[in-house]
């Protein structure tokens, strides 16, 4: 691949720095040549004469291109309105196929049906790069069709914007179709000498407490645990809602997972009742957290992926970079984190409106975020060394770092405490079972909604007896006992019981994964022990059948279990199958009942009432 990339001055130079180009394909072998114009200012006139002079001078080439909120040549932002990049394959085997659409929420599917025909009339399509309009609209149905298209084909691409942060409209266009203030642009690329890679770099860092997304709708967040949205930012970082909101959150996107990958989220708006207007959608009922932007951090992240990238030895590099970026750094700073990438091959791009990226099989929106996309012919020249200054990385850490590195251990350690202290409320300290309220919550809960269900009643025989003769120790020994054995049963029985408030509490316990394990059995395990010598089992959508077998398997491996002092011991079980419409209280005077008829029947049995 060879590149040619300049900016728009004059027609004069125009035609000049074309000419260069059409003698080189002239004088050396070529398969494809394709024009993107990136233009920073939606200027129709401007835009359609620089199109025709290109179409005029180098009449077989592609030309595309969108508005931007900035171009990237040479791995640099710009000074010009107008850039150009020209990309020549020198492969004949390499293959290039422009698409246009008209683009709108009603049309979304029904293009991406026409990308995936195309795509499986020319299998040679290793790569699919998007330009498009998107402001305004939800882009969630697009990323989500897309992703049926196979998974060996990269998918990447940047919306086009405008020069003005706070207006929406923006622009595409084309030698196919034209100027289109409503489109999107696809460009196919591939072949079997053609490869590519893709990445992408945020910098961004989680910072402080977790917020669960209560309420939201495409774009707009409304509630974070309850709560109008805009209180994170008022309360935490003291962010008023007038007209320096967007910029001063610039700086604090909010982080979460979305399809198995941290995706950053940034505000654009706060409406007065305390919603914010996002700048893409946000899934509910997720965690998120402020997230901060560091330098040090950002250009870290830059280094590491650079190197990986000059591995690939790339013969171009594509850029697109969100424009709140561009505003987070600042005219004089924004090509630190580009520019390097120049060192490899090179690169060029624009600030878009939002970034798009196939990971893992999935075609995710980015936001506040760097989408990278490599590509070359062949198998590329030696591996290409990823220059950027070292001196930013010789060990010392910005204070910002650090302070949020203070902030983020602190929030983890009083999560974790907060965590031992909700286990501490439902768990009972001897049998680590659920305590008396815990169970008893639990039950209560299942018959209100209806859960069919059986109740399982244990009492440990003569257990008195244990206490008065061998002391409380090896009372205490026999209740652990039992425990242990009504933890195996369920186990192997596959009776868990494990709600997502339980789970949510272990995952913020403990940070090492076998105590978590640990923890987790714990609370899978439905059984809540009643008091002193008594334990209760709620056994959800289990047929009484199979709840009179684990009471009996109980019952067996209990009976054969050899204690220090205390010998073999024995247990009597009272069972039960809750009925439609019977209250709590019912349920417990019935297997009560059933336990005390086991007693009376010579106790070391089952008793179904």
């Amino acid at each position: 691949m060879k590149q040619f990339q300049f900016d728009y001055h004059s027609i004069t130079s125009l035609k000049r720095d074309l000419d260069k180009v059409h003698l080189w394909c002239k004088s050396k072998s070529c398969s494809n040549v394709v024009f993107q114009i990136y233009s920073d200012a939606l200027d129709r006139g401007q835009i359609e004469l620089v199109s025709k002079v290109i179409a005029k001078t180098v009449p077989n080439a592609i030309c595309m291109g969108c508005s931007t909120n900035g171009n990237i040549v040479e791995g640099r932002l710009s000074g010009a309105s107008i850039s150009i990049v020209c990309t020549i394959t020198e492969k004949p085997t390499t293959k290039v196929k422009l698409l246009q659409y008209a683009l709108n929420a009603d049309s979304t599917l029904d293009v991406v049906e026409n990308i995936k025909r195309e795509v499986r009339e020319n299998p040679w399509v290793k790569a699919i790069e998007l330009q498009l309009t998107i402001r305004g609209m939800s882009l969630t149905p697009l990323c989500n069709a897309l992703r049926d298209i196979d998974e060996s084909i990269a998918i990447f691409g940047g919306g086009a914007f405008n020069p003005d942060l706070t207006r929406n409209d923006a622009c595409v266009f084309s030698s196919v179709g034209g100027y289109s203030e409503r489109g999107i642009l696809v460009l196919l690329v591939g072949g079997e000498n053609f490869h590519v890679s893709t990445t992408h770099v945020t910098g961004w860092k989680p910072l402080g407490r977790e917020f669960l997304v209560t309420r939201a709708e495409k774009a707009l967040l409304f509630e974070l645990d309850g709560k109008p949205a805009y209180d994170a930012y008022y309360r935490y970082l003291n962010i008023l809602k007038d007209e320096h909101f967007f910029a001063n959150t610039l700086e604090f996107p909010f982080f979460y997972k979305h399809n198995g990958i941290n995706i950053l989220r940034a505000p654009i708006h706060c409406n007065e009742d305390g919603t914010l207007v996002m700048t893409s959608d946000v899934d509910e009922n997720v965690k998120a957290r402020l997230a901060y932007g560091d330098p040090w951090t950002i250009l870290d992240s830059v280094r590491k992926e650079g190197k990986k990238i000059g591995e690939f030895k790339p013969d171009v590099i594509k850029i697109f970079s969100c424009a709140a970026r561009r505003s987070f750094w600042g005219k004089e700073e924004i090509s630190k984190e580009t520019v390097p990438f120049q060192s490899i091959a090179p690169t060029s791009g624009f600030y878009t409106s939002g970034e798009f990226l196939r990971t893992n099989g999935f075609v995710n929106q980015h936001n506040v975020t760097l989408v990278i996309a490599s590509m070359r012919e062949g198998d590329g020249d030696e591996h290409c060394r990823f220059d950027m200054a070292q001196d930013s990385f010789t060990g010392q850490v910005s204070m910002v770092n650090r302070l949020a590195t203070f902030i983020d251990a602190a929030t983890q350690e009083l999560a974790e405490a907060n965590a031992k202290l909700s286990l501490m409320a439902i768990s009972d300290s001897l049998s680590k079972l659920f305590n008396r309220g815990e169970i008893q919550r639990r039950i209560n809960e299942c018959i209100s909604k209806e859960i069919p269900a059986c109740l399982v009643m244990l009492d440990i025989d003569n257990f008195k007896q244990i206490n008065d003769t061998y002391g409380h120790k090896e009372g205490d020994n026999v209740i652990v006992g039992l425990s242990g054995v009504l933890k195996k049963m369920v186990h192997e029985m596959g009776i868990l019981g494990l709600d997502s408030i339980s789970y949510d509490i272990v995952s913020d316990a403990e940070s090492s994964k076998e105590e978590k394990k640990s923890l987790l059995d714990d609370i899978k395990t439905p059984v809540g022990r009643w008091g002193g010598e008594e334990f209760m089992a709620l056994l959800q959508e289990v047929p009484l059948e199979k709840a009179l077998d684990f009471a009996e398997q109980v019952r067996k491996a209990f009976s054969a279990i050899e204690f220090e002092k205390a010998g073999r011991r024995s247990v009597s079980i009272g069972v039960i199958e809750i009925q439609k419409g019977e209250s709590a209280d019912s349920a417990y005077v019935r297997v009560d009942q059933a336990l005390y008829k086991a007693k009376e029947n010579g106790r070391d049995q089952v008793f179904q009432a």
